[in-house]
Parts: structure tokens; C-alpha cells; sequence
């Protein structure tokens, strides 16, 4: 029952976090960008506007069009429930592995591209085929990065990984996993659409890549594809934090070491998505034939990783 109360408080956290984390992303870059903002319960109140709203589809469209907002949610939920976010104890009856998590990432890829291209247009094909380009350089970086941390654990369980470099504070230090962690960072910010790979805040056609395949999404529909992409920026960039500051995190399901955990993971999400949101107003998007240079030079921090964990242990 413990673990159940767990589980739910962790799902419910992630989602009540996930527009606060975007707000105050929004909110910190339009400071200092000089302008005043709507403030950091702007998301909130954009998804409770298009949740009120009927989707709009296209006659002749399929059944593309309404499951993929779906199966995006869904996935990026499960995502949320499998990666230890407050406490490191077991607590989906799924374990936290390295490949389970991913291959549900892989499902919420699949589907956004796959609206992309039902859409119709030439913008949501062109936006999928980017998108699938980026993920498919993504993936193996993510695998390997954390692969790397799993190696002095002698587990692919996130929740192991996670315990152990509490337990080991020279790990956090070492040089294999400062490589792992900038390598996963860097994918991380490519895989939800952030600068330098991607610009949240921008419409023009030459060069979204989120945006293009959602274009043509309206009311419910575009409430959930917002709100499950922004839940893989929460999953992503917790597992990113927590890896690299795993203290705070609970040990067990005990209510106080819970309550413990979910504090110092709100602090340490939504500060780290404050610095990114600051580094992205000095950041230019690079140019589209540029992100598979990135992304490689992130595959290579990854595979040093590796290599380096293997000599060190």
C-alpha cells in the first residue's frame, strides 16, 4: 500500500510540477530578455483553455490524428513512473530499467512523428523527418551515457545506479561520470526540443522541428501533445539532475523521507530548468546539418565514458 501511495504521489508530483518547471522557464527568459512575461501560470491556464476546446481534424483524416496525443501522454506518464524521481525504492510494478525506460520514449517518438505525416502538410513531413533524425541519434547516446554510470553500479536499474552514486560521493566527481552526465544533458536538451537543436518559442517554418508536426493539432488534442512533451522534459531533465545530485532523494517509501525527496527534487528541476532557460537567451540555433556534429560529439563523451569506467574499475 506504501509503495501504491508512492508510485501515485510521484506521477501526481511530476504532473503538478510540469507547468510550473515551463512557466518558470518562460518566465526567466523573458526577464532577461526585458520583457515582462505572463508569468509562470501561463501553462497551466493554456492547458485548461484547450482542454475546454473540441479538437479540430481534417476530413479523410485517420485514426492517427487522435491516438497519437494519446499514446504521447501515455508514455511519457510511464516514463514518469519509472524513473526515479523522490526515492529510489521500487515502486512500478515494471522495474526502472535503462532499456524499458527508453523503449517507452521510443513509443512517444513514434507517435509525434507519425502526427507529423498524417497531418498532411509539408511542414508536419518535414518536421517528422527531422524529428526521427534527431531521435535516432539520440537513443543510442542515451543508453550509452547511462550505461556508463551503470557500470560501478552492476546494474542497468536507474533506481541502483542512482543509490549507488549516493553511497559513492567520488563517483559523482569522477571523470567518467561528469562525461556521462554532460553527454546526457546534451541529448536530453535535443530530444525535448531545446536550444541549440531546437527553439521552443518559435514558428517559423525553416526552422521548427516540434512545432511543425503539431501545427495542425487544435483543442484537446494540442492540450495533450503540450502537456506530454513537457512531462519528457521533467522525466529527462530529473533523471539528468539526479544523477548528477542524487543527495536529497528518499532511500525507502517512509512519508517523511518521501516528503524529504520531493522537495529537494522540486528545487533541484526547477532550478536546473531556471539555468537552462538563462542559457538559452545567449544561444542561437544552429543550423539543421550542424545537430547530427552535436549530437555526435555527445556520443563520443559517452563512449570516453564507458571506456573510462571500465579502465577506473
Amino acid at each position: 500500500m506504501i509503495v501504491a501511495v508512492a508510485l501515485v504521489l510521484q506521477v501526481v508530483a511530476a504532473v503538478a510540477l510540469t507547468p510550473v518547471l515551463i512557466g518558470v522557464m518562460r518566465q526567466v527568459r523573458t526577464r532577461l530578455e526585458g520583457r515582462q512575461g505572463p508569468g509562470i501560470g501561463q501553462p497551466w491556464r493554456d492547458v485548461r483553455k484547450l482542454l475546454a476546446k473540441e479538437p479540430l481534424q481534417a476530413d479523410g483524416s485517420s485514426w492517427v490524428l487522435w491516438l497519437a496525443p494519446a499514446l504521447l501522454v501515455i508514455s511519457s506518464l510511464v516514463v514518469v513512473a519509472l524513473i526515479p524521481m523522490i526515492t529510489t525504492a521500487s515502486l512500478a510494478p515494471t522495474p526502472p530499467d535503462l532499456f524499458v525506460v527508453v523503449s517507452f520514449l521510443l513509443i512517444g517518438t513514434v507517435a509525434l512523428a507519425l502526427l507529423g505525416v498524417e497531418s498532411g502538410t509539408a511542414f508536419g513531413g518535414m518536421g517528422s523527418s527531422r524529428h526521427m533524425m534527431i531521435a535516432a541519434l539520440v537513443e543510442p547516446t542515451v543508453l550509452i551515457s547511462v550505461y556508463a554510470l551503470s557500470i560501478p553500479a552492476g546494474s542497468s536499474s536507474l533506481a541502483s545506479i542512482i543509490a549507488s552514486r549516493q553511497d559513492a560521493v567520488a563517483s559523482v566527481m569522477s571523470p567518467a561520470g561528469l562525461l556521462a552526465i554532460v553527454a546526457l544533458f546534451v541529448v536530453v536538451l535535443a530530444e525535448c526540443g531545446r536550444l541549440p537543436v531546437d527553439n521552443p518559442s518559435t514558428h517559423l517554418e525553416l526552422t521548427m522541428v516540434h512545432e511543425a508536426m503539431i501545427l495542425e493539432s487544435a483543442g484537446r488534442d494540442l492540450a495533450w501533445l503540450e502537456l506530454g512533451s513537457w512531462l519528457r522534459l521533467t522525466a529527462l531533465l530529473g533523471l539528468v539532475v539526479n544523477l548528477a545530485v542524487p543527495w536529497g532523494i528518499a532511500p525507502d517509501a517512509a512519508p517523511l523521507a518521501l516528503l524529504i525527496g520531493l522537495l529537494a527534487f522540486s528545487a533541484k528541476l526547477i532550478a536546473a530548468g531556471a539555468a537552462i532557460a538563462a542559457v538559452e537567451v545567449f544561444l542561437a540555433k544552429i543550423r539543421l546539418f550542424r545537430v547530427p556534429e552535436l549530437l555526435a560529439g555527445s556520443f563520443v563523451m559517452a563512449f570516453l565514458a564507458v571506456t573510462a569506467s571500465y579502465l577506473v574499475a
